[in-house]
């Protein structure tokens, strides 16, 4: 490699990130609905409360579930929040997620 075709790979400057987790493939409409879902509970309830409810993983299984049932009855927005039943079910998915992990440390 000559010294000029080395200054400009050395100005192009490097970055090793091929083995790192591709985020911008998840979709931002995804991570909205969540935060959707995220904020109408933390206005009912308070920020983050989900992560100490009693008996999560079972109550957050029922919720994902109900959900689900509505939105395979062709229900598509959730009566009391206004907002899509997916959108709750990707939540409560993250939920139970975050409840796993916590389970198994």
């Amino acid at each position: 490699m000559s010294s000029t075709e080395k200054c400009v790979a050395e100005a192009r400057g490097l970055k090793y990130d091929s083995d790192k987790l591709l985020v911008t493939l998840v979709s931002p409409e995804f991570v909205e609905g969540v935060a959707e879902v995220l904020t109408f509970g933390a206005k009912k309830y308070a920020p983050n409360s989900w992560q100490t409810v009693e008996d999560g993983k079972r109550r957050y299984e029922d919720a994902l579930y109900r959900h689900w049932l509505s939105y395979l009855r062709g229900e598509e927005t959730d009566k009391e929040s206004g907002l899509s039943h997916l959108k709750h079910i990707a939540c409560n998915a993250m939920f139970l997620l975050y409840l796993n992990k916590k389970e198994t440390k």
